[in-house]
């Protein structure tokens, strides 16, 4: 019992393809629309209009020996807070999107093995559903609860297809960055060892549509060493619309010496947005060795000018007096 009621807490985010192309499938079930009588889908893209309803089919396919049953519901995806990776609301949730306007025929089902059963699915779109793009996934849930790696805990493990819907309306691309944070990590003497930065930054989603942003890092100021700009990579390529995460990415060869700020821009469908922070790198090592070497030679100065002082206060000898010749006798 407490096994299973744990299950329902870490229920694990259900696995979505990395790429709308891709089968969402975990080796032993998948999910996946049926196909349409001119192409495979690997995920549900449906236009909508507010106050209609849509109707379509999913397939739920058992790869294993034994037959599997499943918890079928529509969830809401949104992108995870550590690396922007696409997930959905969990089975217990409340769901507001596309999770709230969707439902499968069944909610259980049982697919036999190595077989795969095709299930209805209707979305509902509310007369008030906002324009642009709302994305979700058909979820298909193991009933089994697996007990999880080196914990007493037990785990649920879900498979979800992709849905795709974009309401009519005005498309409006949005991003920004916020929270720029630079965190330098230079060795003590510049040159003489490996420098590897971070730059730290919130990218967000402001606008109705989901954006692939492409993400750089500019510096400007005064400063030795590193490129002037490069491009950040493990950018997430699907940001939903409302969504925001929190990036970092390493930067070897970062500014050494030097002061300024380093800017980092997001572009995305003619949308763009930047943000900053500050820097002031200083050799501390070079910098107490400058130090050091000039308050030895403000000392042998002071020194010099003392002597200096001391001579010129000591009087100049005087000069002995000329011997007075001897005066002839007056006898002679």
């Amino acid at each position: 019992m407490r096994a299973a009621s744990v299950a329902l807490l870490l229920l694990v985010l259900t696995a979505l393809s990395p790429a709308p192309a891709g089968a969402a499938d975990n080796g032993e079930w998948s999910v996946k629309p049926a196909d349409s009588a001119i192409t495979p889908r690997a995920a549900f893209q449906l236009p909508a209009r507010p106050g209609t309803t849509l109707s379509d089919r999913a397939v739920v396919s058992n790869t294993t020996d034994r037959a599997l049953t499943f918890r079928l519901y529509v969830a809401d995806a949104h992108n995870t807070e550590r690396d922007g990776g696409l997930a959905v609301r969990g089975v217990e949730e409340t769901q507001r999107d596309v999770g709230a306007w969707g439902k499968p025929e069944r909610d259980v089902i049982t697919v036999p093995p190595r077989s795969a059963v095709t299930v209805g699915i209707t979305l509902r779109i509310p007369q008030d559903a906002s324009p642009g793009d709302h994305v979700g996934a058909l979820v298909a849930v193991d009933d089994r609860v697996q007990p999880g790696t080196g914990s007493h805990l037990g785990v649920q493990r879900g498979v979800g297809a992709r849905i795709y819907m974009r309401v009519d309306g005005p498309e409006r691309p949005g991003v920004t960055v916020e929270d720029v944070r630079f965190t330098a990590r230079n060795p003590s003497i510049p040159w003489t060892g490996a420098a590897e930065s971070t730059v730290s930054y919130t990218l967000r989603n402001t606008g109705n549509v989901s954006l692939d942003p492409r993400v750089s890092v500019h510096v400007g100021g005064v400063y030795l060493g590193g490129p002037a700009e490069r491009r950040l990579t493990n950018v997430p390529a699907e940001l939903l619309p409302g969504q925001k995460v929190r990036l970092s990415a390493s930067w070897p060869g970062a500014p050494l010496v030097g002061w300024g700020d380093v800017s980092v821009t997001a572009t995305a469908d003619g949308s763009r947005g930047s943000g900053s922070d500050g820097f002031l790198e200083v050799p501390w090592f070079l910098m107490g060795c400058l130090a050091l070497l000039s308050a030895v030679g403000l000392t042998v100065l002071r020194r010099r000018r003392k002597a200096v002082r001391a001579a010129q206060a000591v009087p100049a000898a005087q000069p002995a007096p000329a011997a007075r010749p001897a005066r002839s006798s007056d006898h002679e």
